[in-house]
């Protein structure tokens, strides 16, 4: 259910619900019987909806018991260890407009740094944005306007901007569809109104799905590919003074490191597969620094149409993942099935990129009774697709 603004505050004004569903336990449908013998269903509804919402909220933000959100606001936010990472380079530079701010992921850690005015036309957003800016302790530094983007014409200071994806708008701003596009000029603002404000403001960031179809489309911008945990989560679009134009960037979160540089800048030998096997992050990838990376690392790319790398040592790294080999097979089912039925592996992890794997169906088809933990890597090696058995190391 959507928790709207008069919901939200009825919510709030009434802890013990919250208290309750703490202390109680057992089926939920007898949970929901004995909480409506002493509150409104709707209250009932709204508040299981909220717990279940903070539950999910673990694996984005530090305080998600102390926050409000919806399915669509938590859906869309910021984790916050993107949006700290992001609000880093706008500390110390002054006020901050975050257009389209929603439930405030990105507008709680703006304004541990800075002022910043945090704009949404949905009420319920902006509720939310007050409310967890204060679980974070931010909100003295934070001011929220429930408005249009569009009657906005404050451009003193700096922009962070989140474009709602979903293209088709119902009457209230609601999506029609709830489809979520990939192409920028289909967003809200789209990609004409976004090019204007990069010339409006002195300097900014645009945040957008990894998947989108930024290339090209801000030449004069610095283009940031953000991963948390192995999984590319963000592209941001720096421009003005936060910028460094023309330059592309990857950063592998949590540990921070990054690369940055132009993907043209380097080539990497294709060679023979080494003693490990390299996935590199997903970050890197999209930012199209594969050759660079391995070029800074000393490894060689296995296929010009792949990215797994190989070498010899370990990269010295926290950008990618290494694999000792074990043993290379052809990409042969049969051959597979034989080689695992004879060895002593239990436990295996299966990964591809470029070649297409029904990985749980050739798992099922595997006979895995042994002890040992293993990865079978599909990779493609000088133009032939090829089934790699690898250890994980530990390095």
């Amino acid at each position: 259910m959507n928790l709207d603004l008069d919901l939200l505050r009825r919510l709030r004004a009434t802890p013990e619900v919250f208290q309750q569903i703490d202390a109680l336990s057992g089926p939920e449908l007898a949970l929901q019987n004995r909480l409506r013998a002493q509150f409104p269903p709707d209250l009932v509804r709204g508040a299981l909806t909220l717990v279940d919402l903070r539950r999910r909220a673990a694996s984005k933000f530090s305080r998600p018991s102390q926050m409000w959100f919806d399915r669509v606001g938590l859906e869309q936010s910021t984790a916050e260890a993107v949006a700290r990472h992001k609000a880093r380079r706008f500390h110390g530079r002054g006020r901050v407009l975050d257009f389209c701010c929603g439930i405030g992921g990105d507008a709680i850690q703006l304004a541990a740094g800075c002022e910043v005015v945090a704009v949404d036309r949905d009420p319920a957003a902006c509720l939310c944005t007050q409310w967890n800016a204060q679980a974070y302790e931010t909100a003295g530094h934070l001011a929220v306007l429930c408005a249009d983007i569009k009657t906005i014409a404050d451009r003193g200071g700096l922009l962070h901007i989140d474009p709602d994806r979903r293209p088709a708008r119902a009457a209230g701003g609601a999506s029609a569809s709830g489809r979520r596009s990939l192409k920028l000029e289909e967003g809200s603002p789209n990609l004409e109104s976004l090019t204007q404000l990069t010339k409006e403001f002195r300097g900014g960031a645009i945040k957008t799905s990894p998947a989108s179809n930024f290339g090209g489309k801000f030449p004069l911008a610095e283009v940031e590919l953000v991963s948390l945990k192995g999984e590319c989560k963000e592209a941001t679009i720096w421009f003005g003074e936060l910028a460094e134009p023309g330059l592309w960037r990857a950063t592998a979160l949590p540990s921070g490191e990054s690369l940055a540089g132009d993907p043209l800048s380097a080539a990497a030998p294709i060679t023979p597969l080494g003693r490990y096997l390299i996935n590199p992050d997903p970050a890197l990838v999209r930012a199209g620094l594969i050759d660079l990376y391995a070029v800074r690392q000393g490894l060689h790319r296995l296929d010009d149409a792949e990215e797994y790398l190989t070498g010899d040592a370990i990269p010295d790294s926290q950008m990618a993942q290494a694999f000792e080999v074990v043993a290379q097979l052809p990409n042969n089912e049969r051959e597979i099935r034989d080689y695992f039925r004879d060895s002593d592996v239990g436990s295996l992890e299966i990964m591809c990129r470029r070649i297409p794997i029904d990985i749980e169906g050739l798992r099922r088809r595997l006979t895995l009774s042994g002890r040992a933990a293993a990865a079978l890597i599909f990779a493609r090696i000088e133009g032939r697709a090829r089934a790699v058995v690898c250890r994980r190391s530990a390095g």
